[in-house]
């Protein structure tokens, strides 16, 4: 007979958790759309758009040295409780200022960095607590239900913000926003986070200094190759995926700024990953992990590099949907390495090391994002710019064209990273050489 030590810990605490999660990303999502229509229509440059992502990333880098800490020590259902109350705050703040008629572009910029650390808490402690609140044969399966509740936002948040915004503008989203927070602490006040159990130290071990345990996460990346190669890769279509984070304004521009039709291109991700997530969730996902991540990852990028080659809309429909279906198995079987490779009680430590390590790849790509387009690759391709007589056949001339070409250079670089990671042996031999943890 089986004992309770041994039983299958239920998924129900996890749904509930998901069911709040799934409102606040919803009202989130509204809110990034709704600001980047604000932006576009305040300044019709990439710029500002993508130095608010910039100011969101690069304030992460002040914190995730020591974030894990914290995880791993406070308590976890506290700290995602608090990142949605700061989330909340940070709504009200631009809300006020905007009905006050004092909201300008660089009040976002402060008000989304520090909503954007009290984010990161909240996720970095809801993605530790996941190895506590289901067995390991079920990574996989949470991570489609990751994939369900961010498609599934996907989904509904571009194209309700994009039908809504010219009926009730920002203000009326961010309403719909504090809402969806309120539901989100609501459901976690129903359940408890287990913490994970400490080893017991030694009698004759030595206290270890604070900057010990920052170190913790890096020392664990470094000692094992491959969870290092799979850093290393994570950083690098990361790094490019930033560089070309300019598809709002690029189908803005080639669309004479309908905002209906950008809603419906963003909503087509979410459809295919709400369609994928389930899909896997039924599945379960493939035997090699690794090859769900690499070939997952190399489709998602090969099908989004279309959102700049081709001028159709039912194209960039059609595409994103694609690219969507396979973004649930790229990212849950990278998650389900993740969490089975790293020791539960250590995940905090080195999942911020590795959100660190990310953090000074994307912030740079974002930073790089609307210079590039609005100084080199625009100019390049209007009608008389320098690549017009060479790529404008390929990407069309004027408004939109450069960034067009942004977009599918970076895209084809990552699935060649994909492809190529093949090659790496302490990538490709993850699974094999690196032992799983215990469960316990």
């Amino acid at each position: 007979m089986t004992s309770p030590e041994t039983q299958p810990r239920p998924l129900r605490r996890y749904l509930i958790i998901w069911i709040g999660q799934v409102a606040s990303l919803l009202g989130s999502r509204m809110t990034q759309f709704a600001l980047t229509i604000w932006l576009w229509q305040q300044t019709e440059q990439a710029t500002p758009i993508t130095l608010l992502a910039f100011a969101s990333e690069v304030s992460l880098l002040v914190v995730t040295p020591f974030a894990g800490i914290w995880v791993d020590s406070w308590n976890r259902k506290r700290i995602m409780m608090l990142g949605d109350a700061v989330a909340a705050i940070a709504s009200v703040a631009i809300l006020v200022l905007l009905l006050t008629r004092q909201l300008a572009i660089w009040h976002l910029y402060p008000i989304l960095a520090i909503a954007s650390v009290f984010g990161y808490l909240q996720g970095l402690a809801f993605s530790a607590s996941q190895a506590m609140l289901v067995p390991k044969q079920q990574y996989v399966r949470i991570g489609a239900l990751g994939s369900i509740k961010t498609f599934g936002a996907g989904v509904i948040a571009p194209a309700l913000a994009g039908l809504l915004y010219p009926l009730i503008g920002l203000s009326g989203i961010l309403g719909v926003d504090l809402v969806s927070f309120g539901v989100a602490i609501s459901t976690l006040s129903l359940v408890a986070i287990p913490q994970p159990k400490q080893p017991k130290p030694s009698d004759s071990a030595l206290p270890k200094s604070f900057w010990h345990e920052v170190l913790v996460g890096f020392r664990y990346l470094w000692l094992r190759p491959g969870l290092l190669a799979l850093q290393l890769f994570t950083m690098a279509y990361v790094f490019f995926d930033s560089a070309s984070a300019v598809v709002g304004p690029m189908i803005l521009a080639r669309s004479g700024n309908d905002t209906a039709l950008l809603g419906s291109v963003s909503a087509a991700v979410g459809l295919g990953g709400l369609i994928g997530g389930v899909l896997l969730g039924l599945w379960g996902g493939p035997m090699r992990r690794l090859h769900g991540l690499l070939v997952g990852r190399g489709l998602v990028f090969g099908f989004e590099a279309f959102l700049g080659l081709a001028k159709l809309p039912s194209v960039w429909i059609g595409a994103n949907f694609l690219a969507g279906l396979f973004k649930p198995l790229a990212n849950s079987c990278e998650n389900a390495i993740w969490l089975s490779k790293v020791d539960p009680h250590l995940q905090g430590r080195v999942f911020s090391a590795s959100s660190f390590l990310i953090g000074l790849t994307s912030p740079l790509g974002l930073l790089m994002a609307g210079p590039l387009a609005d100084r080199v690759f625009e100019p390049a391709l209007q009608p008389d710019g320098i690549l017009a007589n060479w790529l404008g056949g390929i990407f069309g001339t004027g408004t939109g064209s450069g960034m067009a070409l942004q977009f599918t250079l970076c895209s084809l670089i990552v699935v060649a990273i994909c492809f190529s990671s093949y090659g790496f042996a302490p990538l490709r031999d993850i699974e094999t050489v690196l032992p799983d943890h215990q469960e316990g």
